[in-house]
């Protein structure tokens, strides 16, 4: 891990705090618990036991993996709905394979993610590949998902496929981080991906004894998790490991250090960072619904029911099983 890698010294730098920026302080750290999803791959629930308020506009988020399958151990999930928000898969080893009723589709692998706009509704699958069901192999992603505003919760289902190589690459001042920007901006550099809901997601690696510091839009929250190996973070140094979440505080930057001594498996501190200009309004989440009211969420599992999400096509994919 990871699967993008890049020499950190031909990137472009991060730019250095001025004398006005304040660092955020860290207001929690909590641990996710392991757990399962799907047709029975393994998670850590990243966002367990932290406040709605706090995560907003966030709603959910899995680490999946990270495991090492045998042959005939991967698993996925089966076809299901989405309406309200949007999902982001982000898959740093292995191969997830998606599809949807909308039409959209293909292989996340090597760094790539997959953005998908749930919308008005939507039926989806992701499962492994039959190859990697059939050799086994390293899986590791997350999953994410970020609510829509009420004007939005209706839109136009959406897919969007953004290759590994296609995110936005910076460094450290000194070359000792590698910060890849998946959406949203770091100072003046923007990712590719496309969002209703102003975010920012990034993933750095931190190699051992280095330290990360970058501006934060002010009006976005700030959001540390640890996909792999420790290290601090915030100005008074909280500790922090694999499967921890960091909410921080108000400020201009966000710090983060690694660990001089790293697990031999865990060679740097891999982290997601992510932010959001909060919405504000009432979250009603039923399972894959996520809407503004307790009659919204009747509606939506209504029009499910009634096929208002479109048809799984035919020779669509299958979830991998037993014997199968």
């Amino acid at each position: 891990m990871p699967a993008v890698t890049a020499d950190t010294l031909t990137l472009p730098r991060i730019a250095g705090p001025v004398a006005t920026d304040t660092e955020r302080p860290v207001r929690s750290v909590t641990t996710g618990p392991r757990g399962y999803e799907g047709e029975g791959f393994p998670v850590v629930r990243a966002f367990a036991g932290v406040s709605k308020t706090d995560l907003d506009p966030f709603v959910h988020m899995d680490q999946m993996g990270e495991v090492e399958y045998e042959p005939g151990e991967p698993r996925g999930t089966s076809w299901h709905p989405h309406r309200g928000f949007e999902t982001v898969t982000y898959m740093i080893d292995g191969r997830f394979a998606h599809q949807d009723s909308h039409g959209g589709g293909g292989l996340i692998e090597d760094g790539a993610t997959q953005w998908m706009t749930a919308g008005s509704g939507i039926l989806h699958i992701e499962t492994p590949p039959a190859e990697l069901v059939e050799s086994g192999g390293l899986f590791h992603g997350v999953q994410l998902w970020v609510n829509l505003p009420k004007k939005a919760k209706f839109a136009t289902p959406a897919y969007q496929s953004i290759e590994g190589n296609q995110a936005t690459l910076l460094s450290s001042p000194d070359g000792g981080s590698l910060v890849r920007i998946i959406a949203g901006g770091i100072d003046g550099h923007t990712g590719p991906g496309s969002t209703h809901t102003p975010i920012t997601l990034a993933h750095a690696t931190i190699e051992p004894g280095a330290a990360l510091n970058l501006p934060w839009n002010r009006d976005f929250n700030a959001l540390v998790y640890v996909l792999s190996g420790r290290g601090t973070v915030g100005p008074v140094g909280n500790p922090i490991q694999q499967g921890q979440l960091a909410v921080l505080g108000p400020g201009d930057r966000i710090s983060i250090s690694a660990a001089q001594q790293q697990d031999s498996n865990r060679p740097a501190l891999e982290v997601l960072l992510l932010g959001g200009r909060p919405i504000r309004e009432p979250v009603f989440q039923y399972g894959p619904f996520v809407m503004n009211s307790r009659a919204e969420l009747i509606e939506a599992m209504d029009d499910f029911n009634a096929g208002k999400f479109g048809h799984i096509p035919p020779g669509a994919l299958m979830p991998h099983t037993s014997g199968a």
